[in-house]
């Protein structure tokens, strides 16, 4: 029979290294959080969304290239 102060060992061992794990994890989502802030305070989002008009032009216009890229491959809609 094995000593039983290896399973102990054994036991401590695997429980530090999944602490340092979990604390190096959760340093790291921490500073990736701070940066996102950092960023967002350095590069604030617009503060209106587009409207709905603009975004009906833009469709239009992906809907008017898909037309042609039909057309130029020779596609019939």
């Amino acid at each position: 029979m094995q000593d039983p102060y290896l399973y102990i060992t054994l036991a401590t061992t695997g429980l530090a290294g999944t602490a340092i794990v979990a604390v190096a994890a959760l340093r790291g989502w921490n500073g990736w959080l701070d940066y996102k802030r950092a960023e967002l305070v350095r590069y604030p989002q617009e503060t209106a969304p587009p409207s709905a008009v603009a975004r009906i032009e833009v469709a239009d216009l992906k809907e008017r290239i898909r037309k042609l890229e039909a057309i130029a491959a020779g596609v019939d809609l």
